[in-house]
């Protein structure tokens, strides 16, 4: 697999991962500029993951909940819901890499949100969501 380096690291510092009945699973983070080219995500198995989006941008997930990797380390595609505020910005699916280890290279910043589309619930509810997780910067 070629390695790609990325210019900029954004973290997610607040993120949702919703399964539906038939155990897809979505994830829900802040909207960023522009449209993925070639996404995947990356998972260690344990406690992150990082969504390489594009050869210049790659969104840093931590912190993801116990109870959610099982699920995840056996998702083969996920579907990225990106949000701005609670309006839907696009919907894309990724495939799931299960690595040992995950490698950061660039800088670490956040993005602007961008314009709406459809709502948060809306989609949702289009998904059939049964379960949902809240992820991120432990309280």
């Amino acid at each position: 697999m070629e390695t790609q380096y990325y210019t900029l690291i954004e973290k997610q510092d607040f993120y949702e991962i919703i399964e539906n009945k038939y155990g897809e699973l979505a994830i829900f983070i802040d909207a960023r500029e522009g449209l993925p080219q070639n996404p995947v995500l990356e998972f260690d198995g344990k406690k992150t993951a990082l969504l390489k989006r594009d050869g210049r941008l790659a969104v840093k997930l931590d912190n993801i909940d116990a109870d959610t990797k099982e699920p995840l380390a056996e998702a083969e595609f996920v579907m990225i819901a990106e949000l701005n505020g609670k309006t839907v910005e696009r919907v894309y699916g990724v495939p799931v890499e299960n690595v040992e280890e995950i490698v950061f290279e660039g800088r670490q910043t956040r993005a602007d949100e961008l314009v709406k589309a459809k709502t948060r619930e809306e989609l949702l509810a289009s998904f059939g969501a049964v379960r949902s997780w809240t992820n991120g910067s432990e309280k």
